[in-house]
């Protein structure tokens, strides 16, 4: 299968940087030139051949945001196999073109926790009027998967293989910086689950580790989701339902519900074991960022940059922005690149409600936040 829009364009942001100010250059790799609109096309036309060579007939998965949705129902309708995505209800709910497109390619959606399982019913029963989450959805996709003859669960983010996927995003980064003459001081990407992140960082990432570069490398996630900044280095199941193998990763819990934050791609309890370890070891910096904030930017760069940023990638031109301004205060002329990891235009009922001031923020407290470490399993390190 083609991956359309490879390689992906490194852009500077000429207009950001002239309406900042800043003596900043900022870069951005732009994931939204394919037609699913993000970077999820990279792993996800990788593990539908896959799954096509190994002869399976069906597969299952879940979404957030819908990003990874659209992009495996392309996949799926390329090789011609029958698809069911298990979508975060919430997210289904704001983003109704999201789901068209990707029932448009043949993938069948279902709004998560369901009554189509029996750890959707379980989660229903005991919180009935819940939003759900990507750990819901990805226990229905599981339970699905093994319940049915021939069929497999694909994940699009998180685990190690993802990460070797979406590496070509860094891999044509440090191509085209090397080619003309771009020295990133500062890299920076969202975190959700750890992918995007991870492939936009790797190559550096191993050049910093053999002391070849000492770029600063940050991890920008949702206020509302920090398992980074908030987590603790655990054990953990990677799903609601407790199905998954255990991995040690910076988690909230698997029982931990998010609330309802527009940046569904980031609403995940646990961070990719590789982003993991490098920020227990100190070789990146993470930060959590307020949703009203992380939209104040989007609106700026759609209109001096002409790119509708979807909500995951705005945590990442947050502090972005927040770099530049230092930058505009002390007169260091610093290089940023930051990953856009696709586009805003099925995220419009986000931008309508900041635009109407409707937006709100959501921060957990320290008691939500022992609710899920509660759900921690009780494995030592």
């Amino acid at each position: 299968m083609v991956t359309f829009g490879r390689p992906s364009p490194l852009v500077r942001a000429y207009c950001l940087e002239k309406q900042l100010e800043t003596p900043a250059e900022i870069y951005y790799k732009f994931e939204g030139t394919n037609t699913s609109g993000s970077h999820k096309l990279n792993s996800a036309a990788a593990q539908v051949y896959y799954a096509r060579k190994e002869g399976l007939t069906s597969l299952t998965t879940e979404t957030g945001a819908g990003q990874w949705g659209t992009a495996l129902a392309m996949a799926c309708a390329y090789y011609n196999i029958p698809l069911s995505v298990y979508m975060v209800k919430v997210s289904a709910e704001q983003k109704p073109y999201r789901k068209a497109v990707i029932e448009t390619y043949g993938g069948k959606v279902i709004p998560s926790p369901s009554n189509t399982t029996e750890v959707g019913r379980k989660i229903l029963a005991k919180n009935p009027d819940t939003g759900g989450s990507l750990g819901c959805a990805i226990s229905e996709a599981i339970e699905v998967a093994m319940k049915t003859d021939n069929c497999r669960y694909v994940l699009g983010s998180v685990l190690d293989h993802v990460l070797l996927h979406q590496s070509i995003i860094g891999e044509e980064t440090k191509t085209a910086c090397e080619k003309y003459g771009i020295k990133p001081d500062i890299i920076i990407g969202c975190a959700g689950g750890g992918s995007n992140l991870g492939g936009l960082i790797a190559p550096f990432m191993g050049d910093k580790i053999h002391g070849k570069n000492d770029i600063h490398f940050i991890a920008v996630e949702p206020a509302s989701c920090p398992s980074l900044t908030r987590g603790k280095y655990a054990f953990d199941f990677g799903d609601t339902g407790q199905t998954t193998p255990l991995m040690k990763m910076y988690t909230l819990g698997s029982g931990f519900m998010p609330s309802p934050n527009h940046a569904g791609g980031l609403r995940y309890h646990g961070m990719s074991p590789i982003v993991s370890k490098l920020y227990d070891d100190g070789y990146l910096e993470a930060r959590s960022v307020e949703q009203l904030k992380v939209f104040e930017v989007a609106t700026m760069f759609a209109r001096c940059e002409g790119t509708l940023p979807a909500p995951e990638s705005a945590h990442a031109l947050r502090v972005a922005i927040d770099e530049a301004l230092k930058c505009k205060e002390t007169g260091e002329k610093k290089t940023i690149v930051f990953g856009l990891t696709g586009t805003g235009y099925f995220d419009l009922s986000a931008y309508m409600s900041y635009n109407d001031g409707s937006m709100t923020d959501y921060i957990p407290t320290d008691e939500d936040l022992a609710k899920g470490f509660a759900t921690l399993p009780n494995v030592g390190l």
